[in-house]
């Protein structure tokens, strides 16, 4: 989906400009400086504020400090699990300073993004919870989430179990710890009508555990587009739609505007597409590895994945904005 606003462009922002420069060994003035080149503070949840449910060591800290600066904070996920009230729910309780509206997930966006579109229809939902919430908040009827197994042989399963509802205006796509064959067979035959929406949430492709990969939206947003073959509207990062609002409410300016994640394909990258500076912390998927390949790639579209600056984590950061508060008085 492209973008409709101008101002989410590139504009010359010089400070560290794609150099992943270590904040760690900068001075402290320095990093006052770069302190101060921002008005706003767009995050990544999972992985920057919080792995599996504990705030990560400062992360709140740091976010509820910059806050107290003045700056305007707001929570970006790409996890279309929880309702933006979930969202902020688990954020209060790990003690960070935040409000409902300074929450951006892809569940909420999804359901505006049909809202927009005056979509009257029913959604056919690949998904959990998060996303029929919030479908049901603005009106929209939807299919129900959870299991639906393979009964028997494929032969069976099509002429005994298969049912094609004929009111089904829209596939969404996002996070389905049961994800199935029937659900991909079913997906991909209410894509064969041109005129059915296909909308991906996100597409990030996985999640590393210890000893263990977790398959992400992504998987099964590509295993359907390879099926139906056709190409889904992304909701998520790195869209610049996502932060569309914020831009166009001039609630902030893309060149003064800090991204902070530890995903480069969604975070780093939805920041080099909307102007902003970009933070990368090591606390989650990409680490300083992965940029030195990108730095020594060929490829135009691995440079647009090398932040400004890093941090091994958020709360990295916190002995700097002290500093920085203390000098300001």
């Amino acid at each position: 989906m492209r973008s409709n606003f101008s101002n989410c462009s590139r504009k010359a922002i010089t400070m560290y400009k794609q150099t992943c420069t270590n904040l760690l060994e900068l001075s402290s003035a320095k990093v006052t400086e770069w302190i101060s080149s921002f008005d706003s503070v767009i995050t990544d949840c999972d992985g920057v504020l919080w792995i599996y449910g504990q705030a990560l060591d400062g992360s709140a800290d740091v976010m509820n400090q910059f806050k107290a600066m003045g700056k305007s904070i707001y929570f970006c996920t790409n996890n279309s699990t929880k309702t933006r009230s979930e969202l902020l729910k688990k954020g209060v309780e790990l003690g960070f300073h935040i409000k409902e509206n300074g929450i951006i997930s892809t569940a909420h966006a999804t359901a505006a993004y049909l809202k927009r579109r005056n979509f009257s229809k029913r959604v056919f939902v690949i998904g959990s919870e998060g996303i029929t919430k919030e479908l049901d908040a603005v009106g929209i009827r939807h299919t129900e989430v959870g299991p639906e197994p393979m009964r028997g042989s494929l032969a069976e399963f099509m002429a005994e179990h298969l049912t094609l509802d004929t009111d089904i205006g829209a596939v969404v796509v996002g996070f389905d710890e049961h994800f199935s064959f029937p659900k991909m067979m079913k997906a991909a035959s209410y894509l064969n009508d041109p005129e059915c929406l296909f909308v991906a949430t996100n597409t990030d492709e996985r999640f590393p555990m210890p000893n263990m990969i977790v398959p992400g939206s992504g998987s099964f947003v590509r295993a359907i587009e390879t099926c139906a073959e056709r190409q889904p509207t992304v909701i998520g990062k790195p869209n610049p739609a996502i932060c569309e609002s914020l831009v166009r409410e001039k609630k902030i300016d893309p060149s003064r505007t800090l991204m902070i994640g530890d995903r480069a394909n969604t975070d780093i990258l939805l920041g080099y597409n909307c102007g902003f500076q970009t933070l990368l912390v090591g606390s989650g998927i990409h680490q300083l590895k992965d940029v030195e390949q990108w730095k020594k790639s060929k490829d135009p579209e691995d440079k647009k994945l090398i932040p400004d600056v890093y941090l091994p984590k958020l709360g990295d950061l916190l002995p700097a904005i002290v500093d920085a508060l203390v000098g300001s008085k």
